[in-house]
């Protein structure tokens, strides 16, 4: 079909693309369900929790999360609220999955960041408050869990400001302390919304619209604190600010429990009529690509075993702009080459329907794209090429094996798939050879997804041998040939030829650096300083 430049534009104004990031066990996946339920593209809310009356969450499809109770995948979710489509994308929650979310925010417009009542500002809540910062990600933030005892509402707000820089404009306000939770205050309009539960959660509340005076009527105190804590706030510049919140110098903010279902509602309205649409992305040059230009998409995602049926491999791509036709041939930008894409779907947890067109902001799942990995781009007509992704520098390292003889070919093929899929990083070296590949991981549990992923979905089982290496850096031909001959490191090279010197910790990697200095220089945006300021 042609689009003109007027149609793109409205498709794309209308959607909303945004990433729910936290550190673990902050509620992410729950919330991801609360979001779906009140937007009718699920009638029932599975949680991680295991309560009665509630189910598995969709987003957490892996036998592992489900086991667990942690996401270690992204799931990439689409729904339809009033005029807007929103792309949502659950992103993994433990800090040893990192990379993977911060291929997530390479893909989204804004986040939804989770942050619990009684911890406050944790370590990965602040990594990813950096990395949201250095991307130009605005943030809304949620105070998640009030339903249990935790800390004041006001000093959560002075902890953000103090830590991130940003004030908080509060959309709601909750009237009554953590752990004692009455209801919501809607500090523009003065009203309170007091709910009744579902048991469990699996439904949605229902929210009951109090006057300020029946409010006031029937919790004096309570009602009384949170309007004026809320008013304080105002006294102090707080008051919602959008071009604040594009900007990134103030953020929204929101109180509720999403276990509960509350607050979900105001959230979603927000996210509908304040989120902001897809915006033109930067070429790998730093200029801005118009929405209204050829096709283009980034991958930014690729999973193998979502359909155990079939053993197929997705690749997840969002389109940056113009318009996506389900049998289009794009190019793939790094090797030249034309890509079919009669197999494009949507995907909705483990669920998929067929996608024939798709529009910028919206996320595609290419079918058996066997040779793209997170970073590619397509594109049709007019040529571009996005930035890649600099992978993490890993700092946990394992020899891979398989004792079964048998399994070899089984083994290579699941390694090598893993590698592209960036669950691991994968290298080789003449000594230990091709059967024995050492795995370099930025957290131990990706080890846990490789031994998982390589029995489920390949068949061959693999077992570990710890190497005592804490630190990578990427190195040239030059350094390669020189530091090869040293023992107190280790040269290997990744599938696409690049080497890699590999050190016990930072005090061997500087006793090398004194030795050579020219070799292993830290030019900014190297993998390492990418990784350090990404991990910060």
């Amino acid at each position: 079909m042609e689009a003109d430049t007027k149609q793109i534009l409205k498709q794309a104004l209308s959607r909303r693309t945004i990433a729910v990031i936290s550190h673990p066990d902050a509620g992410k996946s729950t919330l991801s369900e609360a979001l779906l339920l009140h937007s009718n593209a699920i009638t029932e809310a599975g949680a991680i929790h295991g309560k009665a009356g509630r189910r598995g969450t969709v987003s957490d499809w892996m036998e592992m999360e489900k086991a667990r109770g942690i996401s270690v995948s992204s799931a990439v979710l689409q729904f339809t609220v009033g005029d807007a489509i929103v792309n949502l994308v659950d992103t993994p929650g433990h800090a040893d999955f990192s990379e993977d979310t911060f291929r997530v925010l390479a893909a989204v417009d804004a986040v939804i960041m989770l942050i619990d009542a009684a911890k406050g500002m944790e370590t990965q809540t602040m990594k990813l408050f950096e990395v949201c910062k250095a991307r130009g990600l605005p943030v809304i933030t949620v105070i998640n869990k009030w339903d249990r005892p935790g800390q004041d509402a006001l000093e959560l707000v002075d902890e953000i400001l103090t830590r991130t820089g940003m004030r908080s404009m509060p959309r709601n306000w909750p009237v009554g302390d953590s752990g004692h939770m009455l209801g919501l205050l809607n500090p523009e309009a003065m009203t309170m919304n007091r709910y009744t539960r579902a048991p469990g959660g699996a439904k949605k509340v229902l929210a009951e619209k109090l006057s300020a005076e029946t409010a006031e009527a029937e919790y004096p105190l309570e009602f009384q604190t949170a309007v004026e804590e809320s008013s304080l706030l105002e006294l102090e510049d707080q008051f919602y600010d959008r071009d604040a919140f594009l900007a990134q110098e103030a953020t929204p903010l929101f109180f509720a429990s999403a276990v509960q279902n509350i607050g979900v509602e105001e959230l979603l309205h927000f996210i509908m009529e304040q989120g902001p649409p897809p915006q033109a992305r930067p070429d790998a040059e730093g200029t801005p690509y118009e929405l209204t230009s050829d096709f283009s998409g980034y991958v930014f995602k690729v999973q193998t075993g979502m359909d155990k049926a079939h053993r197929d491999r997705i690749a997840f791509m969002r389109i940056c702009s113009g318009v996506f036709e389900r049998g289009m041939v794009a190019t793939h930008a790094q090797s030249g080459k034309p890509f079919p894409t009669k197999y494009s779907q949507q995907v909705f947890g483990r669920d998929r329907t067929t996608v024939d067109t798709a529009w910028p902001g919206d996320v595609v799942g290419l079918v058996n794209a066997s040779t793209l990995r997170p970073g590619d781009t397509l594109h049709a007509g007019q040529s571009v090429l996005f930035p890649p992704f600099k992978p993490f520098a890993p700092e946990h390292f394992r020899v891979g094996k398989t004792g079964d003889a048998s399994k070899h070919k089984q083994f290579r093929k699941g390694i090598e798939q893993l590698d592209r899929e960036g669950v691991i990083q994968v290298f080789y070296s003449e000594r230990r050879g091709q059967q024995r590949p050492v795995l370099g991981a930025v957290g131990p549990m990706q080890f846990e997804v490789v031994s998982a992923r390589m029995e489920s979905d390949f068949g061959a089982a693999v077992s570990f041998d710890a190497l005592d290496y804490s630190v990578a850096r990427d190195i040239d031909d030059e350094a390669a040939a020189i530091l090869s001959e040293r023992q107190d490191c280790e040269v290997l090279y990744r599938n696409d030829g690049t080497p890699v010197a590999l050190f016990r910790d930072p005090w061997r990697l500087r006793t090398v650096q004194r030795d050579h200095p020219h070799l292993l220089p830290d030019p900014p945006g190297s993998a390492t300083s990418a990784s350090v300021s990404a991990r910060r």
